[in-house]
């Protein structure tokens, strides 16, 4: 079934500031259909330009296909074409008259999931593919277990190919039953399951006429009214400095800011600030936002800071409201995914980026790694290879001030870098999730350690 609505007008800047953004991301196994579920909803959203679409109907004639390889709209990649899978993260951006939206096309491959980790970082709601005729698998276990580790707050199970499978309510059922328990014990807030086929349309933007045995939204329909909140008032306020700006012009002789991207909460002219990790006070005496000053600013604007005082800051420092302040430490434990292709061992020196400060550290423990399976934990498996869940023990060069990540997304995560070449090898989440192991004992330190 394909829509047959006439081209919409493009939406005006008005009609567009009027609406909610979500971010969303979505993941599946490999052949699970989604590249063209993606395809399917671009398409009939009326979110394709016909250049774009003109290009996919040239590229599908040149493979010997009839119609259009509505796949072919996210996978861009050479590669990604000759092989019919999808290898990188690719970003695309709509919108309808109800929500604009930032979607991250991820890969199934399992060598991939790490892409999956970068596109669901940022993501409020997370869409996970599952063939019909295959069911839940172990890499639809993984990819739910990564959207339960990054607190995604809703999680969509998009039960694809319906079609191939005559449309039986009985097979979607016992695949949401399935998926349902295994999220829900990772600790998953919000599962929405709904039957569809990408390649004949049904339930991703229209109805479908085929499966009157179900009553709930389209794919577009639960995307387009899910709520998205950020509920400032419980926000922990956090501004990572960036860069501090000090003109000395004869205009602006003694301006000096301190600029960055709210990463939490708001911030208010007069309100009292600490600077982490020094522990300096002030107060603030003026926001600059676009050039111009406001009272207050609030999550991802970028600000500029003026204070009363005029204390050392610098990139990297943190500023936070002294009544709301973040406790500094050098021991951090974490529940990590690893991304590199070499593995991340006990003794592993790395640098460690959180927000805008990067500091030396060293790999201390890792007590435990994930089996999805039965969501067992191996103990002290002595090393975590790419794509790994495990918690690992980590000591910095110098006191950090980290939130716990079911706390901030944004100042509660992390990357362990490779000092040698830049290459990232680890992401991770500070404090407790599904992956907690049974309290460790603490070893004494090992030999060379220096700091």
């Amino acid at each position: 079934m394909t829509s047959t609505t006439e081209p919409t007008e493009p939406l005006s800047v008005e009609q567009l500031s009027g609406t909610t953004l979500l971010r969303f991301a979505t993941a599946g196994s490999v052949d699970d259909g989604k590249s063209t579920l993606v395809g399917r909803l671009l398409h009939d959203s009326k979110s394709v330009l016909t250049d774009q679409l003109e290009a996919v109907a040239h590229a599908s004639r040149s493979r010997g296909q009839d119609a259009p390889d509505l796949a072919l709209l996210t996978d861009g990649l050479r590669a990604e074409r000759e092989q019919g899978i999808t290898i990188d993260v690719a970003y695309r951006y709509f919108a309808t008259a109800r929500r604009r939206f930032i979607l991250a096309d991820t890969p199934g491959h399992v060598q991939y999931t790490r892409n999956m980790v970068t596109g669901a970082s940022t993501a409020e709601l997370t869409v996970i593919l599952v063939d019909a005729r295959n069911g839940v698998v172990e890499q639809t276990r993984r990819h739910a277990a990564i959207a339960a580790l990054l607190r995604v707050p809703h999680v969509v199970l998009a039960v694809n190919k319906m079609d191939l499978v005559d449309y039986q309510e009985t097979v979607f059922a016992a695949i949401a039953e399935e998926f349902t328990a295994y999220a829900s014990e990772l600790g998953v807030p919000e599962i929405t399951a709904i039957p569809i086929s990408a390649l004949a349309g049904d339930n991703v933007v229209d109805p479908s006429a085929n499966m009157d045995w179900y009553g709930g939204p389209t794919f577009l329909e639960h995307l387009e009214t899910v709520p998205v909140t950020h509920d400032l008032a419980t926000c922990h306020a956090r501004l990572p400095v960036q860069y501090v700006i000090r003109p000395q012009t004869a205009e602006h002789p003694d301006y000096r800011g301190y600029a960055g991207q709210i990463a939490a909460g708001a911030f208010r002219v007069g309100e009292e600030i600490t600077v982490l990790p020094s522990g300096r006070t002030s107060k603030i005496s003026g926001i600059d936002l676009l050039g111009l000053p406001v009272d207050v600013a609030w999550t991802t604007q970028s600000v500029t800071v003026l204070l009363e005082d005029d204390i050392d800051i610098s990139r990297g420092d943190l500023i936070v409201p002294s009544k709301d302040a973040p406790a500094t430490t050098q021991d951090i434990e974490a529940t990590v995914c690893h991304v590199a292709d070499a593995a991340l061992t006990i003794g592993h020196r790395v640098l460690l980026k959180h927000g805008t400060r990067t500091v030396k550290a060293i790999v201390k423990d890792i007590p435990s790694r994930l089996t999805l399976d039965d969501l067992s934990l191996h103990p002290h498996p002595g090393h975590l290879v790419a794509n790994d869940i495990g918690r690992v023990k980590i000591r910095t060069a110098e006191p950090l001030p980290v939130d716990a990540y079911a706390d901030s997304r944004r100042t509660g995560s992390f990357i362990l870098i490779d000092p040698a070449d830049g290459t990232t090898l680890t992401a991770g989440m500070v404090g407790e999730s599904f992956a907690s192991p049974e309290p460790v004992k603490t070893e004494a330190d090992d030999d060379g350690w220096d700091f």
